[in-house]
């Protein structure tokens, strides 16, 4: 029987998409429906299963998914017994504490006392631990936003990605405490052919990840200012360089960090480059 990594993601939402999409990217086929809750890979030995983001942890602490992505703060709000694999660098947000906004907030003090109305009592709770506060932390699932204008409590700590819901609801945010992205995670000791397809899986998703940060960059130069642009661009080892028709003058390529991409334009302009093109990259292994 061919062994298969089974894999846990969220059923739906914005995480389940990037997930989906990252999968694609590294080259895995499969047919998805809303209805169906585990599918193969036709082309990968991958199956993946749907679930409920709060239950991902669980299942793969107990090896019921070998591998799973999930939020951060639902790892650690949990508290299962996995590893971590890989920071995936999407799906990022904050875990943020908001009170009305009528109110002036001096600091922490101010929460002393008070009722906090949140989804995630174990991270807020080691968080008012550590900063020395005494407040009465109210566990509740969804529309946590709304606590306050019931009386339900005197402030919120709930996942922030833009803050628009909580200023709809009469909000402010005020400690934005905890960061969160989207992580692999994987069964204690995963180990054997398992351990194997995670390590071709990995393979792919690094090289999908420097590919989406860096661009392909095409240029040419004067021949007598080659070493000197040569030196700009960082490249993978070395820039390429190839001669052009036109005599005194080659064509230049590299890779370049997109974060970079601006500064390196400028000396390369001051260096005489002309003719730049930037394309991205689909791929990048090495």
């Amino acid at each position: 029987m061919e062994t298969v990594l089974r894999i846990a993601i969220q059923k739906n939402g914005r995480l389940s998409e990037k997930t989906l999409e990252l999968l694609k990217n590294c080259g895995i086929d499969f047919t998805t429906s809303g209805a169906i809750l585990k599918v193969k890979a036709s082309n990968f030995p991958l199956e993946i299963l749907f679930l409920r983001d709060d239950d991902i942890p669980g299942y793969v602490s107990k090896g019921v998914a070998d591998i799973g992505v999930c939020g951060e703060n639902v790892v650690d709000e949990k508290g299962y017994k996995t590893e971590l694999v890989h920071r995936l660098g999407f799906a990022k947000c904050r875990l943020s504490i908001a009170i009305p906004k009528r109110f002036d907030y001096p600091g922490t003090e101010y929460l002393e006392g008070k009722t906090i109305a949140t989804s995630y009592p174990v991270i807020l709770g080691k968080y008012l631990k550590e900063k020395g506060v005494n407040a009465e932390v109210r566990e509740i699932s969804g529309s946590v936003e709304i606590a306050p204008a019931i009386d339900l409590a005197d402030a919120v700590c709930d996942i922030v990605s833009t803050g628009s819901t909580l200023l709809a609801n009469g909000l402010k945010e005020v400690e934005a405490f905890y960061k969160s992205e989207a992580l692999l995670i994987s069964t204690p000791q995963l180990a054997g052919e398992k351990k194997a397809i995670l390590d071709q899986l990995m393979f792919r998703i690094k090289a999908c990840q420097r590919a989406k940060r860096a661009k392909y960059i095409v240029l040419n130069a004067p021949n007598n200012k080659v070493q000197e642009i040569a030196d700009i661009l960082p490249g993978i080892k070395s820039p390429t360089v190839t001669p052009l028709a036109q005599e005194g003058w080659s064509s230049m390529s590299s890779v370049i960090d997109e974060n970079d991409f601006w500064d390196i334009c400028e000396k390369l302009h001051e260096k005489g480059a002309e003719g730049v093109l930037v394309m991205p990259i689909e791929k990048m292994i090495y």
